[in-house]
Order: structure tokens, then sequence, then C-alpha cells
């Protein structure tokens, strides 16, 4: 295994854990800039993530003031939810010494998904 585990800043994220991460962000309605500096993204990456999100329903875009402002919908809390669970379901599953290991989540992330039941 590479030194640190999967912890390792390195590792990439996955598709999922990107979609997760910008649903998080625009929770509460946030601007395209903001969405692109909180999830570190390129700003061709982020117009893929955004069309595509925008397409599945999982987030809104609401323009106040000639602002475009991206806020997650119903069932893009539905998704987060799922992915909290799934994240708790790993996290336990690697604790008991089974070989799935917990998902690396960055703080402001970590606090978003707490908020969900």
């Amino acid at each position: 295994m590479i030194k640190g585990g999967w912890r390792d800043p390195r590792k990439r994220r996955d598709r999922l854990y990107i979609i997760s991460e910008i649903l998080c962000i625009a929770k509460d309605g946030a601007l395209k800039t903001q969405i692109m500096y909180k999830a570190n993204l390129s700003f061709a990456q982020l117009n893929e993530y955004l069309s595509f999100l925008l397409e599945m329903k999982l987030l809104e875009s609401i323009v106040v003031n000639e602002k475009t402002i991206y806020k997650t919908t119903p069932k893009g809390l539905e998704y987060l939810q799922s992915y909290k669970e799934i994240n708790d379901l790993l996290k336990e599953g690697g604790e008991k010494g089974n070989p799935i290991p917990s998902l690396r989540t960055p703080n402001a992330f970590t606090r978003c998904l707490r908020n969900f039941p």
C-alpha cells in the first residue's frame, strides 16, 4: 500500500465525491465562483459538473439581481443523505477490521455531511 494509505493527499477525488462536495457548497445557495474555489475545480471542470447537476435536477439555478445562484434541490439533498449513509457505512466497516477504507473528507465537507440525521 502507498505510504499514508487511503488518506494520502495525492489521492484523486472521484466523481461522486466531487458531486457531493458541490451539493454541500450550494446547500444554501452559492455563486459559480464560490463553488469553483471551495470545491477546488477549474472553470472547465465546474461547467461540466454544473451542467450535469442541473440536467439531473440535483441543482437549480436562480437569477437574483442579475447574478446566477446555484442551490441544491430536494433531490440533491437526498443524494447528500445517501452519500453520507454510504460514507458512514464504509467508516464502520473500516473500523471493525474490514478492508474497506473510510472516505477522505475535508473539514468543511465533513461539517456539511454531519448536518444530516
